[in-house]
């Protein structure tokens, strides 16, 4: 396996920092806990509501053009999107989704394997119909109307 010296020394300090005696094992642990996230991500069904973020080189050529391209597919799942200037060289975008995870973890995917993106994390939770369903009476005086 080889990875860039920057990663290498990065991971070295977050092992030093966290006590680790060897870099085998904090590899092991670092392997355990993304294959944990991305099964997580697999067993999640039905509508959620969530925060997609994206860290990406915006000098990498196409990488804006790409990302937006899969966020106009997506389109009925995003409900707003946010875009950050982070350095000279990187970029967040902020994405919020709300709609079936199936689609909302295509969605993440697909930016996850663009060239130039650096960085990609979903977040989310149920989408809140549940709760509306157990009450529908507002114990409030104002409306939610669009």
């Amino acid at each position: 396996m080889s990875l860039p010296k920057k990663l290498l020394a990065d991971f070295d300090e977050v092992l030093k920092d966290r006590g680790y005696q060897s870099r085998s094992k904090g590899i092991r642990d670092a392997l355990k806990d993304y294959i944990l996230r991305y099964q997580w991500m697999n067993e999640m069904e039905g509508e959620r509501v969530g925060v997609i973020t994206v860290i990406y080189d915006h000098h990498f050529s196409g990488v804006m053009e790409n990302l937006a391209d899969i966020q106009h597919d997506y389109r009925k799942e995003i409900n707003a999107s946010m875009h950050i200037h982070m350095t000279r060289k990187y970029c967040m975008e902020v994405i919020v989704v709300n709609g079936d995870v199936t689609q909302i973890r295509d969605l993440t995917e697909r930016m996850m394997r663009l060239k130039g993106v650096e960085h990609v994390k979903l977040t989310s939770t149920a989408n809140g119909e549940s709760l509306d369903s157990d009450d529908d009476t507002h114990d409030h005086d104002y409306s939610h109307s669009n």
